[in-house]
C-alpha cells in the first residue's frame, strides 16, 4: 500500500516515481484489479512488472488469449488513479485493447 501512496504523491508533484516504487505500485494495483473483477477473459499486461488474468467470462487456456489490455507501467498507474480514462488512453494510444471483453471502463480506477 505505500508503494501506490508514493507513486500517487510523485504524480501530484509531476514527476515519475522511481523504478521500484512503480513496480510495487503497479502489482499492488494488478492485484486489486484481479480481486475487483475475478475471472480469467481478460489478461491484462503492465511489462515489465507484472499481468492478471481478470473479468468474468470464458476461460483462456493456451496461446495467446483473446482479450488482452496492455499498458506502460505509468499510464497503469494513471488509469487506476483515475488520472485518465480507459477509453481516453486507447484512443490515444497509450493502452492497448483487443477482444470483446477487453473494456475496462467499469473496473477502472481501482483507487
Amino acid at each position: 500500500m505505500d508503494a501506490v501512496a508514493d507513486a500517487i504523491a510523485a504524480l501530484d508533484d509531476d514527476r515519475a516515481p522511481d523504478r521500484e516504487t512503480l513496480k510495487g505500485a503497479v502489482r499492488e494495483l494488478l492485484g486489486r484489479l484481479a480481486e475487483r473483477a475475478p475471472g480469467h477473459s481478460v489478461e491484462v499486461r503492465v511489462p515489465p512488472y507484472g499481468a492478471v488474468q481478470c473479468v468474468a467470462g470464458p476461460r483462456h487456456r493456451r496461446g495467446t488469449p483473446p482479450n488482452v489490455v496492455e499498458c506502460p507501467p505509468l499510464v497503469f498507474l494513471e488509469l487506476a488513479a483515475g488520472r485518465i480514462r480507459f477509453d481516453e488512453a486507447v484512443a490515444s494510444g497509450r493502452a492497448t485493447a483487443s477482444g470483446q471483453r477487453a473494456d475496462l471502463s467499469e473496473q477502472l480506477p481501482l483507487i
